[in-house]
C-alpha cells in the first residue's frame, strides 16, 4: 500500500482555529497517536439481513475504498462460493489497499483464502463457552488446537495473519488470554478482539483491550457491534487503550444492528482526536450514498456525518448563528466540505427570520424587514401543518407578500 504521505489529498491535521474548541472542558487531544481503518463493509456489512452485493457491487465499493486510502479491505469469505472467491481474488489484484479474506479455523477455508491471493487472512474461532458448545460443538482444547494450526498454516503460506477469538467479550477471561498467548506464539501478526454480540461498554472494553495488549506482541485490532448503540464509542475506546486498528463498515451496516460506522470512526479520529488517518474524507458522503444504493439499506436522516440532517438547520436560533458563523452550532472541527457534503438551512415550523431572509436573498429577492416577518409567519404556519416548505413554496409566499425580486440570483 502506498505510504499515506504520498497521497495528494493529505492536509494539515486541523486548522489552528479548530484548536480553540478544546480549550474548555475538552482540552485533551493526545489520547491517541494513530489509528488504522479496516473496512468490513463487503464481508460483515453484506451479512446484514436481506442484503447481498453482486460481484460488480463489490468491485465498485472496493474501488472507492481503495482510492480513499482505506488501510485494509475485508473483501469477503472466499470459501463461501465460486462467485465470492472470484470477487475477493479480483479485488486483491486490483487494489493498493491490503485485501483481507475471512476463514474459519477449518482447512478448506484457510486454503481457499490462501488461493484467493489476499495479503491478509482473518481466521476466527468461537471462544465463549456458549458458542463453543452450541455452535461449534467442540471443546476449549479443540479450539486452541485448531486456532494454532490455522495460524501456522497462514504463516507457512507467507501471508499476514489476523486471529479473532469470536465472542471475546463473553469469553472467560483466563481462557481468552490462554488462546491469545497460544496464537501469538504461533506467529499471528494481528489479534482482533470482537464484541460479537455488542455487549461491551467503553470503559469495560478499554480495560479488556489493555489486558490483551499486555499479553501479546501482535498488533491489536477491534471489531465492535452496535446492539446498544455503542459500537463506534467502543471502537474509539479500544484505540485509546492501545489497539492499532478498528474494523468498521460504511453506514454501520452488518449483522443485526450493525458495526461501528466507517464515517463516524474516521471523522472522530480526524476531527475530535485530531489524528490524520491518511484517508480522503472528502469522499465519505459519496461512499455512503454508494453503499446505501447497493445495499438497499436507507441512511437515517439523523445519521451522524452522512445523514441528511447532519449539517442541516431549521431552528431559528441555530440557523441565525450558523449564518453568522457556522462554528456557533456545528462542531467546528468537522465541516460539510471535509466529508463532501453541503450545509442546508431547512424551512419549517422552527424557522426564524434570519434563515428566511438568507433564502430569499439567495433566490434574488430584496425583502424589507416587514416582508421577512410576514413570509416567516407563513413558513411557520405551513410547517406546523407537517407540510414540506420547498423553495417553490417560499417563492410563492414571497410573491404573494409582494416582495421585490431582482434579476440577479446567487449561485
Amino acid at each position: 500500500m502506498p505510504c499515506p504521505t504520498t497521497r495528494p489529498w493529505i492536509r494539515p491535521l486541523a486548522p489552528a482555529r479548530g484548536v480553540e474548541f478544546f480549550q474548555g472542558t475538552l482540552d485533551s487531544t493526545d489520547e491517541i497517536k494513530s489509528a488504522r481503518v479496516f473496512d468490513t463493509t463487503l464481508r460483515d456489512g453484506e451479512q446484514s439481513p436481506r442484503t447481498s452485493f453482486s460481484y460488480e457491487d463489490k468491485r465498485e465499493i472496493a474501488a472507492v475504498l481503495d482510492e480513499m486510502g482505506t488501510h485494509v479491505i475485508e473483501a469477503g469469505f472466499p470459501v463461501n462460493s465460486d462467485a465470492e472467491f472470484e470477487a475477493v481474488r479480483d479485488i486483491a489484484e486490483s487494489t493498493s489497499s491490503t485485501t483481507c479474506g475471512l476463514a474459519r479455523v477449518v482447512d478448506k477455508d484457510v486454503e481457499a483464502a490462501i488461493d484467493s491471493g489476499v495479503e491478509m487472512i482473518h481466521v476466527f474461532s468461537s471462544t465463549s463457552d456458549v458458542q463453543i458448545e452450541d455452535s461449534m460443538h467442540a471443546t476449549r482444547e479443540e479450539v486452541v488446537e485448531r486456532s494454532v494450526e490455522a495460524v501456522e498454516r497462514v504463516k507457512e503460506a507467507g501471508v499476514t495473519c489476523m486471529y479473532s477469538p469470536m465472542d471475546a467479550t463473553r469469553t472467560d477471561e483466563d481462557f481468552l488470554i490462554e488462546v491469545i498467548e497460544e496464537v501469538s506464539d504461533a506467529g499471528t501478526d494481528w489479534i482482533n478482539i470482537p464484541d460479537t454480540c455488542g455487549v461491551a461498554t467503553p470503559r469495560r472494553f478499554y480495560d479488556l483491550i489493555s489486558t490483551v495488549v499486555d499479553h501479546t506482541d501482535a498488533r491489536v485490532d477491534v471489531h465492535t457491534h452496535d446492539d446498544f448503540g455503542l459500537a463506534t464509542a467502543n471502537a474509539l475506546s479500544g484505540i485509546e487503550a492501545g489497539a492499532s486498528q478498528a474494523q468498521v463498515s460504511v453506514n454501520s451496516i452488518g449483522e443485526r444492528a450493525g458495526n461501528a460506522a466507517y464515517e463516524e470512526f474516521v471523522m472522530a479520529v480526524e476531527s475530535v482526536y485530531q489524528v490524520d488517518t491518511g484517508i480522503d474524507t472528502t469522499r465519505i458522503t459519496e461512499l455512503s450514498r454508494l453503499v446505501e444504493e447497493l445495499s438497499g439499506i436507507d441512511v437515517p436522516g439523523n445519521k451522524p456525518v452522512v445523514g441528511e440532517n447532519a449539517f442541516s438547520h431549521e431552528s431559528g436560533i441555530h440557523a441565525a448563528g450558523v449564518i453568522e458563523n457556522s462554528d456557533t452550532f456545528e462542531p467546528g472541527v468537522m465541516t460539510p466540505d471535509m466529508v463532501g457534503a453541503n450545509r442546508k438551512l431547512v424551512l419549517g415550523k422552527h424557522t426564524g427570520n434570519h434563515s428566511v431572509r438568507e433564502r430569499l436573498e439567495d433566490a434574488g429577492f430584496e425583502p424589507t424587514e416587514e416582508e421577512v416577518r410576514a413570509v416567516t409567519r407563513r413558513v411557520k404556519d405551513f410547517g406546523a401543518e407537517k407540510k414540506q416548505v420547498t423553495m417553490e413554496t417560499l417563492e410563492r409566499f414571497a410573491r404573494e407578500e409582494g416582495v421585490t425580486r431582482t434579476e440577479e440570483v446567487r449561485v
